[in-house]
């Protein structure tokens, strides 16, 4: 029955959306227009890095590789997020940047070949030749040089401590380590908060589909959103966007984390079963991406089990900045697990973790937050029971 309503509430959704191909304008007088093409350019630029660093570092050797020393995940992660502050740097050289790295482990001498790269991988992709709405005051093509030095600053550039009634970035240079280790789903995430308000996001998916049923289309997706303005796909290559969800699937997924140190996979499977969705693991906020697009019909994430008095993961602010306002304007919602709106001005982290739902479908959402606790008061049950 529940199966039922979804899948009829899913379809009447997206009965009322047609598939088209929309060119996202590049002079559009809209606000937030020049942050919205700044974005897309750091984070196409920050791809290019990613997929060189897999295509040379990693992808004959993802069994051996481990995420320590000089790791290409590190690299990818340093480089990446050197690529993307630079170029906000130039354009917005007073607006606050929150990201992962820092790069005083780079400037060690123990680490001077790890540097070289870091630097040699950035500045390719800083100097590669503008396209369509790229700007060379963003420090963008060849004849800008970029030191050593200017890059490690810029990877500093992202220890902004966050909080309230500010205008900041965040940055996520490779979110997905193992998915992006093992050639599957990871993402370059970045977004624009303003007063505690996601405001901008932008998701750069090399891996995803660009048609989840047609192949022969490529991979490589950058999905866009910026507040009452929609959502939108676009390829590597800046081609003309497709409107946010234009995909309506067949099949109702769950989509959930395949990570689960930080997520409770039994306790959505129990939500799952419920509802009588199938499961569907993926890496990073690639599932964002999929479910605005209409590949999936919720998105969950709860917090995994604690032991010994240990607290929960606290999840950052850029882990679900850029995916919360693609679902949205996407026509979605999403809340935390007990329907309350997610603030993003509390610092780096977002405070005590209750989980994470999002649909795209909304009136979806509100059965799925009481599936939710109805599951959750099944296991508290069973744990109590449990003790001697």
């Amino acid at each position: 029955m529940l199966l039922r309503h979804a899948s009829k509430h899913l379809n009447a959704h997206f009965r009322n959306i047609s598939r088209r191909l929309l060119s996202m304008s590049l002079t559009s007088p809209e606000e937030f227009s020049v942050e919205k093409h700044v974005a897309v350019a750091a984070v196409r630029r920050a791809c290019l890095v990613t997929c060189t660093v897999f295509n040379q570092l990693v992808r004959d050797r993802t069994d051996t590789i481990k995420k320590e020393d000089e790791s290409p995940v590190t690299v990818g992660d340093y480089a990446a997020q050197a690529v993307i502050n630079t170029i906000l740097r130039n354009a917005f050289p007073n607006d606050p940047i929150v990201g992962e790295e820092g790069a005083d482990a780079l400037r060690q001498e123990s680490n001077a070949r790890l540097r070289e790269r870091v630097v040699s991988l950035a500045t390719n992709a800083l100097q590669e030749d503008l396209i369509d709405g790229e700007k060379a005051q963003w420090g963008l093509g060849s004849q800008h040089k970029h030191s050593s030095d200017a890059l490690l600053k810029a990877i500093d550039e992202g220890n902004d401590t966050g909080g309230p009634n500010k205008r900041m970035w965040t940055v996520d240079p490779i979110d997905g380590t193992k998915g992006f280790l093992r050639g599957g789903q990871y993402a370059v995430c970045l977004s624009l908060i303003v007063n505690s308000q996601v405001v901008l996001g932008v998701i750069g998916c090399p891996n995803i589909q660009i048609h989840p049923e047609n192949p022969v289309e490529g991979k490589g997706c950058i999905f866009v959103a910026v507040r009452g303005q929609g959502a939108f796909q676009i390829t590597l290559s800046g081609a003309g966007a497709i409107k946010l969800p234009y995909f309506p699937s067949e099949k109702s997924y769950v989509l959930q984390s395949e990570e689960p140190k930080h997520t409770n996979i039994p306790l959505i499977k129990r939500v799952s079963d419920e509802l009588h969705l199938t499961e569907w693991g993926m890496d990073s906020q690639a599932k964002y991406c999929c479910l605005a697009r209409g590949e999936g019909a919720v998105y969950l994430r709860m917090p995994a089990p604690t032991v010994g008095g240990k607290q929960p993961y606290e999840e950052r602010i850029w882990d679900h900045a850029p995916g919360s306002i693609l679902v949205e304007e996407a026509g979605g919602k999403i809340t935390d697990s007990e329907g309350a709106p997610l603030r993003f001005g509390l610092g780096r982290g977002m405070g005590e973790n209750r989980g994470f739902v999002a649909t795209v479908d909304r009136e979806l959402h509100g059965r799925v937050v009481s599936a939710i606790k109805r599951a959750q008061f099944t296991e508290d049950a069973e744990t109590t029971k449990a003790i001697p």
